[in-house]
Order: structure tokens, then sequence, then C-alpha cells
């Protein structure tokens, strides 16, 4: 971001980061009389170095708390906004502004607050709507994957790369220092009481503390999972981004290990490596075979022992069922939770196992989800926390 030398001269119109781009939006809000100095053009400078630059309502909101302190500036600050960064020439568009727009309108429309003046004071109440809402954005969320279009599927994923997916955690054997708990740290509060010749004092309390869980995800790129395999990796995708602790697996007929080409900042450049690095994509199925090869990997470098596996399959197995079997029932005692993420079973609140290979690893399986639309991976990534 800008030194302080350099916020309070003019940006050059060339260039080539964010930076300058932020500096003129701060300098048209002064323009338009609003009271914007040079500190609270940098604290927004600061603010947007920590979120996605390229997200406009992360700038809009990281603008609006750094650099609007009256409410009666809002509707101003709205109209700013809109016509710096929405209102401008499709020809003569910055390339950043146009990057910008182009993620705004990735699978909703931008909808700024009500601009019009009211009573002094005054928020409009469309305040509390602000934010990535439009109608196709509620149709999109709840549509199976296998009937969107090309574009439709695309929005999709740019929506589901917003998505925050909160780590499991667990429940460690060490405890630490808490304000109030059922517990009373006995240990502490003897050491206090000798330093004070015996006489007891304040009441300690102790709780146990709390560390991530390895999260594990297993997804099936078969050619019968064609329709969903992309959008189960960009949740893959996800999950990698909020948690440091999280595996991800693609198989068709062998196991391949794509953790490391996730983590890229740039979701499509790690998409495309990930695809470079399986290479039975669209190909047959070996379930039992790809399972196996896992706690193979897990007993030998204890890599996700005790940790929640996530296996999105269809459950079509051309390989060996008895193989299936003995591979889900190691994995069963290898592994804290088993949820199996099955399109097939789409909006249906209980699911009977059809094919195969979901009859052999029912006994097995914790929980089974849908995965079939946006709407249903966001149902998962609600359930993840809660079963660590």
């Amino acid at each position: 971001m800008s030194s302080p030398d350099t916020v309070g001269q003019a940006s050059p119109a060339g260039s080539s980061g964010f930076d300058a781009l932020l500096v003129d939006f701060g300098h048209a809000l002064r323009a338009a009389g609003l009271p914007v100095g040079t500190d609270d053009i940098l604290t927004f400078c600061e603010a947007v170095s920590h979120l996605d630059v390229s997200d406009l309502m992360d700038v809009y909101w990281s603008g609006r708390t750094t650099m609007v302190r009256r409410r009666e500036h809002v509707p101003v600050y709205n109209l700013v906004f809109r016509m710096f960064f929405l209102d401008v020439d499709p020809v003569k568009t910055d390339e950043r502004k146009r990057m910008m727009r182009a993620s705004a309108n990735a699978g909703a429309t931008l909808e700024i607050p009500n601009t019009e003046p009211g009573l002094p004071g005054d928020v409009s109440p469309d305040e509390a709507k602000l934010g990535y809402v439009a109608s196709t954005s509620e149709v999109y969320r709840h549509k199976a994957f296998s009937d969107c279009t090309d574009d439709e599927l695309r929005q999709l994923r740019r929506l589901m790369s917003r998505m925050r997916i909160t780590p499991p955690r667990r429940r460690t054997h060490r405890t630490a220092k808490a304000r109030r708990s059922a517990t009373l740290d006995m240990r502490r509060m003897a050491r206090d009481a000798m330093r004070s010749l015996g006489e007891p004092h304040d009441l300690a309390y102790k709780q146990r503390k709390h560390k991530l869980r390895p999260l594990v995800l297993i997804l099936d790129v078969s050619g019968s999972m064609a329709d969903y395999s992309r959008n189960l990796l960009q949740f893959a995708y996800s999950a990698k981004r909020a948690n440091a602790k999280v595996e991800v697996f693609c198989f068709g007929t062998r196991l391949s290990r794509i953790t490391k080409s996730l983590d890229r900042r740039d979701p499509d450049e790690a998409m495309r490596q990930a695809g470079e690095a399986v290479l039975d994509w669209d190909g047959g199925t070996r379930i039992g075979d790809s399972l196996r090869e896992y706690t193979r990997e897990v007993r030998r470098s204890r890599l996700g022992r005790g940790a929640i596996v996530v296996v999105c399959s269809d459950g079509l197995d051309r390989g060996d069922p008895q193989q299936l079997e003995d591979a889900m029932e190691t994995l069963s005692r290898l592994a804290h939770r088993i949820i199996w993420v099955n399109p097939h079973k789409g909006d249906a609140p209980v699911y009977v196992p059809a094919s195969l290979g979901m009859i052999i690893a029912d006994p097995y399986i914790d929980e089974v989800h849908s995965g079939h639309n946006l709407a249903s991976l966001e149902r998962l990534a609600e359930r993840l926390p809660k079963v660590g």
C-alpha cells in the first residue's frame, strides 16, 4: 500500500496497484464535501490490505467504517461510491475498476443503500440489505449444479469462493485460565495461598483448551461425478483457505493428493493446478482402492488421524466390494467422524442407499449430506464445526 509521503499526492492514473485507486476514491469523497483527512485515507488503505481488494463489498465497508464519521454523511458516501466504482465509461474504464465490477456482478447485484437523504441522522431501511442480494442469486443457490448453464456455474463458483467455513475444533487435555468456569484451578489457588501464608484469596478457574481438528476431503472426480466434482473442488478450496489443517485428495481409479495445489490465493490458479495434478479426471471409479491407499498413508505418516473425513462420491464403484468394505472399516477406526456427500441424495430428508458402493459403506458412515447445490454445501459448512 502507499506510504504516508505519497498519500497526499495526486495518484498516477496508470498505476498498476490498487493503492492509488483507493487514494483517488478518498480524494473524491473529500471533493464531495466529506471531512476526509490523510490519516483517514491511510487507515482505509490499511484496512483494505487485510481484505480482498478486488471485492467491492470489502472496499465499501472498509471506506464506510474509516472515512465516514456522521450518519448524515452516509448518503453522500454511497453516491460517490456508486459514481466512482460503478457508473463508469465501459470503454475508458480503469482495468482495476473493471476487475472489481466483475467481482461484484458474480452471481448477484451489488445493492447500494438508498442515497436519498431523509431527516438528519436517518439511515435508510435498505441499509441492512446491503450486500450481494438479487433474485437470481437465491434461485442459483437452490438450483442443482447438473441443471445450471456454464454462466450460472461460473457465478456460483464465485459465490462459493467467498464462502466462510469455520474450522472444526476439539477439546484437548491441557487447560488454561478462565474468568468463570465450572472447574476450579486448585493448584493455582494452592500456590496463591502459600504466597500469603495460607490465607485463601479469590477463586481461580480453568477450562480445557481447544485446537483445530484435522479435516480431510476425498473427492470423487470420475465420469459419473462430472456435474459436481468441479464445484466440490471449489468447496474444498474454500475449506483450505479457512483452515491450515485441511487435506484434500481426489480419486478416480487412484488417489491423488492436491493439498499443495489448492494453497493459492487465486482460486482459478488453484483449480488449474489441481486439474493438472489429477491424471484420471472423468475416468473410472475405484472407491475401495483409493480409500485403502488413503488409510495406508494415514498409518504411515499419521496424516489425518482423528480427522473429520468427508468423502464426496455417488458410490458407483467398479472395484471389489470386499475391498471397499475393508477400507471403510479401517477408515472408521482412524477417523473421528465419516461424512459422506452424495449428490444423488438431493433434498430428501432421509437417504436410502441405492448403489452397491453406498450400501456397503453405509454402516460406517456417520452422516450423509447432499452437495448437489450451493444451499446444501452451505448447510454442510455450517455442520462441520459442530461435528468437531
